[in-house]
């Protein structure tokens, strides 16, 4: 059995501009990764795997600095999301009778979490502290 929990967060102006920034670059590169998926089997009739697309991720924060920002498992979050999408994707090709929808680009409004996997966060009483982010007071609602 699951069970969920639902916390109200306070955070500051700081904490949030740092989240909308983080979410502005997965975004950006959840984008980036589709497009290069679309053209490399435009151009090569290969796929490129999720693995592949994480092994440039070190070129990539070279390249652009704002990368550096965001954790690189919330990155390879990203690429893993996009990679499940089309997995998705094909199984419902496969399969007679669902609609496979191809995955799209996101917009701004359309692209709203990221996952932390196990490190850089520490919640101590009431206060989740995610490193390079900030900390958000909760309020079990």
């Amino acid at each position: 059995m699951r069970k969920t929990f639902l916390y109200e967060a306070k955070i500051s102006n700081t904490t949030a501009a740092h989240a909308d920034r983080w979410l502005e670059i997965c975004l950006t590169l959840y984008n980036n990764a589709l497009d290069q998926r679309i053209s490399v089997y435009r151009q090569h009739k290969k796929t490129i795997s999720v693995y592949d697309q994480a092994n440039q991720l070190p070129e990539l924060k070279k390249e652009f600095p704002e990368f550096k920002a965001v954790d690189s498992q919330v990155l390879q979050d990203v690429l893993e999301r996009l990679d499940k999408a089309y997995k998705s994707f094909f199984r419902r090709v496969k399969q007679k009778g669902q609609k496979a929808g191809f995955p799209r680009f996101k917009g701004y409004g359309r692209y709203d979490s990221f996952t932390l996997k196990q490190a850089d966060w520490k919640l101590t009483g009431r206060y989740l502290t995610i490193t390079r982010l900030g900390r958000f007071k909760l309020f079990l609602s």
